[in-house]
């Protein structure tokens, strides 16, 4: 597994790149067969001195399984890198936490790579119920263009808006973005 390090505002020193190599070389032992291994570090700077350091992960393994985590932290470089870890940690452990309860005590012959893989240790297991739906909403859906979705949102005050894109021919998602502006989920078939 190769860790590519991606950085803005940030410079990536040996030292820096050794150190995050050699904490996310562990998670192959926890979740097997991760083809990639993404760290983008991004250093923000505020008008008011608050300076941010951002560490976010994305990993990747060949059943196309995405775990994502992220750290927004005023410490530096190698905190955020500590925390996202940690963070990134948690996610495989509810993951694999995940897939047991839904086999059962099939879960050894059902996914044979997780159950070989170790347990990830020193973690405080959240006793997590099974997520169930608790509303179902059927909404219309008027055909409009991506400025239009947005006046919309903003009008009804919402974080995210389904609507159908004539441009593209298909549903699209909208949706406000933590560090500003919008996101659009467009859809294809994998």
């Amino acid at each position: 597994m190769t860790v590519n390090i991606r950085s803005k505002n940030v410079e990536i020193s040996e030292k820096l790149r050794s150190y995050a190599e050699k904490k996310f070389s562990r998670l192959d032992r926890y979740l097997p067969h991760i083809t990639d291994l993404n760290l983008d570090l991004t250093q923000e700077r505020h008008r008011n001195g608050g300076d941010r350091t951002v560490a976010q992960v994305t990993l990747r393994d060949r059943r196309g399984t995405i775990l994502r985590a992220q750290d927004r932290s005023q410490g530096d470089v190698f905190a955020a890198i500590d925390t996202v870890v940690d963070k990134i940690y948690r996610q495989i452990g509810r993951y694999k936490d995940k897939k047991r309860r839904r086999a059962g005590d099939k879960f050894e012959t059902l996914e044979p790579e997780l159950a070989a893989a170790e347990a990830i240790p020193d973690l405080v297991e959240d006793e997590e119920e099974e997520a169930v739906i608790m509303r179902r909403k059927q909404i219309s859906i008027i055909p409009m263009n991506e400025q239009e979705a947005i006046d919309q949102m903003e009008l009804l005050g919402h974080d995210f808006f389904v609507f159908y894109n004539p441009d593209a021919g298909r549903v699209n998602v909208l949706y406000r973005r933590t560090t500003g502006g919008y996101g659009l989920l467009d859809p294809v078939i994998a």
